[in-house]
């Protein structure tokens, strides 16, 4: 791989799910603005060598979701049947009973239009103290579809039916298991390698330099996970607060992570950019990434 240079697109965007469908590379991203008046779609980036990328804005048919009026960001997305869903956050819900939460969407094409699935929201209360906001989506190799989600220092893991119209219960008969780690803030994401799951998240907070990526392993996709701790941090002179990210396996079996990150010294909360670089997995864990402006 060659020519990659950070930020890989000009603007401000967060918050990037990265899939390969097709044969291309996307990457769905929250519109990064400070006022949440500027986030009421998600955009996405789609390219065939990580390189040179194809703007799709505005991916999500909003009329689908008339009880939304504040911001949507944080979206993740999996094939299923022939058909690409999309789940994201709306209207940043501080208590049960407010309209919002998590979202789902439904497309034939992973570039959307992303249309309302089930006129309602997916998920629009709190469980487990967790609110409905930065979802990921993991399938394991026996199919499953797990939904990691939650903000406000807690996480929850969820089993999507097959339909994707709700959750299939574990063996406990729970639907939602609380599965957070220490020092959790935001941004579960979940790979699998070597028949190892590999979770990470954000801590520190999104609007300066303290945000970064820490990690555990374990035997079971809803743990427990040994905690492995910081994967991805600050680094001067290249950027402050990386975190909320994502992973891709490459065609020669390498691993890249996709983040967004912070320019060193810049206050404003909303101007994020998004970043590519190495990811190194062997048995004894995850190195610690280093950032780059080009490899």
């Amino acid at each position: 791989m060659k020519g990659i240079k950070n930020p890989i697109v000009p603007g401000w965007y967060a918050d990037p799910e990265a899939r390969r469908y097709a044969g291309e590379y996307w990457i769905y991203v929250t519109r990064s603005h400070t006022d949440y008046a500027g986030q009421l779609n998600l955009d996405a980036f789609s390219s065939g060598d990580l390189i040179n990328w194809t703007k799709h804005e505005g991916i999500i048919d909003m009329a689908g979701f008339p009880w939304i009026s504040k911001a949507v960001w944080a979206p993740t997305i999996i094939e299923q049947g022939g058909n690409y869903y999309l789940i994201f956050a709306s209207n940043d819900i501080q208590r049960d009973g407010e309209k919002g939460g998590l979202e789902i969407a439904v497309s034939s094409h992973p570039g959307g239009p992303f249309r309302g699935y089930l006129g309602t929201s997916l998920i629009d209360r709190f469980v487990n103290r967790a609110q409905p906001i930065d979802a990921h989506l993991f399938r394991d190799d026996d199919g499953t579809i797990y939904l990691y989600y939650g903000g406000w220092g807690h996480c929850n893991v969820a089993k999507m039916n097959e339909a994707m119209t709700g959750f299939s219960a574990f063996e406990s008969g729970d639907r939602f298991l609380e599965i957070t780690p220490p020092g959790y803030v935001e941004a579960p994401c979940m790979l699998k390698h070597n028949r190892r799951y590999y979770f990470m998240w954000s801590e520190g907070s999104w609007t300066d330099g303290t945000y970064k990526v820490a990690y555990g392993v374990g035997d079971d996709p809803v743990g427990p996970f040994k905690s492995k701790g910081t994967l991805l941090e600050k680094q001067a002179p290249i950027a402050d607060g990386p975190g909320h990210h994502s992973c891709l396996n490459l065609d020669n079996g390498e691993w890249v992570i996709v983040y967004h990150r912070r320019i060193i010294g810049e206050k404003t909360p909303g101007k994020r950019i998004l970043c590519i670089d190495k990811l190194k997995l062997s048995d004894d864990g995850i190195s610690r990434v280093v950032m780059t402006d080009q490899w």
